[in-house]
């Protein structure tokens, strides 16, 4: 029990200090990753040459922190995650599977994964609409440009709402797929409107940091720099100095949804609900 704690006070210690680290500087450093998975795989090592005589535990570190390293890569290849939310995730492949076979824990490391999608869509919506009404302004403003730009689109959308809340009258199913086509445009203009109004800003090129996102590519005498998903690199930063300001796109910190559906899977494992989950299969 006491490997147990330990690993997941030192897993919410470091995910506290990323999101910190997220919020203030829009980024995750290499260090707080990597230092958490020597930590992890440090203790597994020694605590099961001393405490154990046997390296179960420490094996199920590196199995978990291989699986999630390929889930990492492969959602920060997809374009699903930044860099330092990947590299976090894979350190907290060191950090989950804690206990009964390894069939158990990689199960433990699935509920994990599908925690996070949950609770990350969940986060996203509240903290676009926080982002939102904390500059309202300009949110306001680009809501009208934008649903001048889209009123077709949103007109069309809202013609089948119509449409499937008329069947629904006949078939219950049809009412809730219509008020869903309701839902989607109004949404969809809210969070578009959102990142054109208060995620995109005029930065000057001694405020850039490697990794910043450009909004749309630059040219800077024959040479053209690309927005690109991977973010400004040393060099490409020293060539926009030439100029005055630079778009840079930032995104919402995700990094809180780590600790939300880290919190959640330890909320499930003591009270026995993911044990109760996989015995109806």
């Amino acid at each position: 029990m006491f490997e147990v704690l330990f690993l997941y006070g030192l897993a919410l210690i470091w995910i506290l200090f990323a999101i910190i680290q997220d919020i203030k500087t829009t980024e995750i450093c290499n260090w707080v990753s990597y230092s958490l998975i020597i930590f992890a795989m440090g203790f597994r090592f020694f605590y099961s040459l001393f405490a154990l005589g046997n390296f179960k535990f420490f094996y199920y570190g590196l199995i978990g922190l291989a699986i999630f390293f390929i889930i990492g890569n492969l959602f920060y290849y997809s374009k699903i995650f930044a860099g330092g939310d990947s590299r976090l995730m894979i350190a907290l492949g060191a950090i989950i599977p804690i206990q009964g076979s390894p069939l158990y824990n990689l199960k433990i490391l699935g509920i994990f994964i599908l925690l996070f999608f949950i609770s990350g869509a969940i986060y996203g919506i509240f903290a676009t609409i926080f982002v939102g009404l904390k500059n309202f302004k300009l949110l306001k403003k680009e809501l009208s440009i934008q649903f001048e730009e889209k009123r077709k689109f949103v007109i069309l959308i809202l013609i089948f709402a119509c449409i499937f809340l008329g069947l629904g009258f006949v078939y219950r199913t049809f009412f809730n797929l219509g008020i869903l086509l309701f839902l989607i445009p109004y949404f969809y203009l809210f969070a578009i409107s959102v990142e054109k109004s208060c995620m995109i800003k005029n930065v000057k090129p001694s405020q850039l940091t490697e990794g910043d996102w450009l909004y749309e590519d630059v040219k800077i005498g024959k040479k053209l720099i690309k927005s690109k998903w991977r973010g400004l690199t040393k060099e490409e930063i020293k060539l926009l100095k030439r100029k005055k300001f630079i778009k840079i796109h930032y995104g919402i910190p995700f990094s809180p949804a780590f600790l939300i559906a880290f919190i959640l899977l330890i909320l499930f494992l003591k009270l026995g609900i993911i044990d109760r989950f996989f015995s109806l299969f």
